[in-house]
This record gives structure tokens, C-alpha cells and sequence, in this order.
């Protein structure tokens, strides 16, 4: 086995293995067991194991491009359909939410690692080009982005905790919820003293999908509200007034950052 050993023979061997343990249990020495080596040899791709999570993370993302349609990189059919960037904020979010659950703690593993190649280059220029066609500047446009998808990160990190098996989420169901998160106990011990409390666990800690399909919706009005750029309104002119010329325009910020 040791001949053969490279980083993607350890790395698939992690990701397999992190649906078993948990990213707690996940040891260099652990994966190290499995492919029937010494844990010293794992040093020889990796130096520690953040430097193990941030290719984990790194193959992760390359998976959801592969997945195409599916996966969260849905960008390009959204380019292709016209797809408005609202649509298209709540699909990729939808897609990167269902393709981390398919990990256990996959969100804790993707979040706070850092890329080990370009592989995100692609599909977030696609995003972000879909913002500035609209008319957002370039910065509103990365604010905008990042904004949903850290929303998405956190909401995944919150639901593996509630329901710490992988998988889709319409394949869950309450016997595979966490025993902490027995919503019955939690509202028999706080519903006397805080009602709202009590009442707040089932649609934090049930309706997940609803609630996350909810939280979608209020960051992409939250853009629209604040930061989406507005209509200009055209001034109504007098029978008979000449129109007034347009001047040529790309629907691109120019350099000097107007246009």
C-alpha cells in the first residue's frame, strides 16, 4: 500500500472516513490505520491536519463542479437560461447546502480552509459577472455573494449538529435527530418560565428546510433592499420636446468605477 500511497489516495480515504467518525475522530493516525501504513508517511503529502482539510475542502469543491448540474456551480446554466441573480443566488446555495450534507460535518470541514488550487476561480467569476450584469459594482457584488454564502455555511454547520448523519435532507427524519435536540424536553423545561423560548425550538431545530429556504429569501430581499442598484426613473417630457441622446453604454463599471 505504501508504494502506492499518494495525496489523493489519502485524501478519498479521509473523506470516506470522515462519514464514519466525524471530523473529531478524523486522526492522520486513524487514516493512516486504514490504509495500512505508518503515520509518518502521511507527513511526506500533508505536514499537519489542517493542511489534510484544506485539500479535503479543495476536493469537496472539485466533486460539486464535477456534479455539474447538481452542484453548486450551477452558474454557467444560469448564465445560459438568464437566469436573474436572485434565482440564481438561491439555487447555488440550495445545491452547495445538499452537497456539504452529504458529508458529516462537512460544512465545519469546508469552512475556514483555504483552496489548494483555482478551482473556485471559475464558477465565482460566473457569479459575480451575473451581479455586475445587473448593474451592481464589483465590491457589492462580492459583498452580495459572500453574505449568502456564509449565511449557507453557518445554516449547514448548525443542521450537522442537529442531524449528524450525512445525507439528503429529505431522507432524515427524527430518529436520526441528536437526543440533546428533544424538542418535547426543551419545551416541557422552558415553556413555563420562557414561552417564546420554548416555542422558538421547533421551528429552529424541525423545519429546517423550511427554515433555511426562508433565511434565502430574506438575504435576497435584504440585497434588493439595500445594495441592488435602483431603476433610474426617466423625466417626463413635453409633447413635441426632442428625446434626449443616450450616450453609449456597456452595463459595465468603467475604470474610474461609473459607467
Amino acid at each position: 500500500m505504501a508504494s502506492r500511497l499518494d495525496r489523493k489516495l489519502v485524501v478519498d480515504t479521509a473523506l470516506r472516513l470522515l462519514n464514519e467518525v466525524g471530523l473529531d475522530g478524523l486522526t492522520l493516525r486513524r487514516i493512516a490505520k486504514e490504509l495500512n501504513v505508518q503515520a509518518p508517511a502521511l507527513y511526506w503529502h500533508f505536514k499537519n491536519k489542517q493542511a489534510l482539510l484544506d485539500e479535503m475542502a479543495t476536493e469537496m469543491l472539485r466533486r460539486m463542479i464535477a456534479d455539474g448540474p447538481d452542484g453548486p456551480d450551477d452558474a454557467a446554466t444560469a448564465e445560459a437560461l438568464g437566469m436573474g441573480w436572485q434565482d440564481m443566488v438561491i439555487g447555488a446555495c440550495s445545491a452547495l447546502r445538499r452537497e456539504l450534507l452529504g458529508y458529516r460535518d462537512g460544512a465545519k470541514v469546508f469552512s475556514g480552509t483555504r483552496m489548494t488550487d483555482d478551482s473556485a476561480a471559475q464558477p465565482l467569476e460566473i457569479f459575480l459577472g451575473r451581479f455586475v450584469d445587473a448593474g451592481f459594482t464589483p465590491d457589492d457584488a462580492a459583498r452580495c455573494w459572500w453574505t449568502a454564502y456564509n449565511f449557507t455555511i453557518g445554516q449547514v454547520i448548525e443542521e450537522q449538529s442537529v442531524y449528524p448523519v450525512p445525507g439528503a435532507p429529505e431522507q432524515r427524519s427524527a430518529a436520526v435527530r441528536d437526543p440533546a435536540y428533544d424538542l418535547t424536553d426543551r419545551e416541557r423545561r422552558l415553556g413555563a418560565d420562557y414561552p417564546l423560548a420554548a416555542r422558538a425550538g421547533r421551528e429552529l431545530f424541525d423545519e429546517m428546510d423550511r427554515g433555511f429556504e426562508a433565511g434565502l429569501r430574506v438575504i435576497v430581499a435584504g440585497i434588493e433592499a439595500t445594495m441592488a442598484p435602483r431603476k433610474a426613473t426617466a423625466p417626463r417630457r413635453e409633447a413635441g420636446a426632442e428625446p434626449p441622446r443616450r450616450a453609449a453604454a456597456s452595463g459595465r463599471p468603467t475604470a474610474s468605477g461609473t459607467g
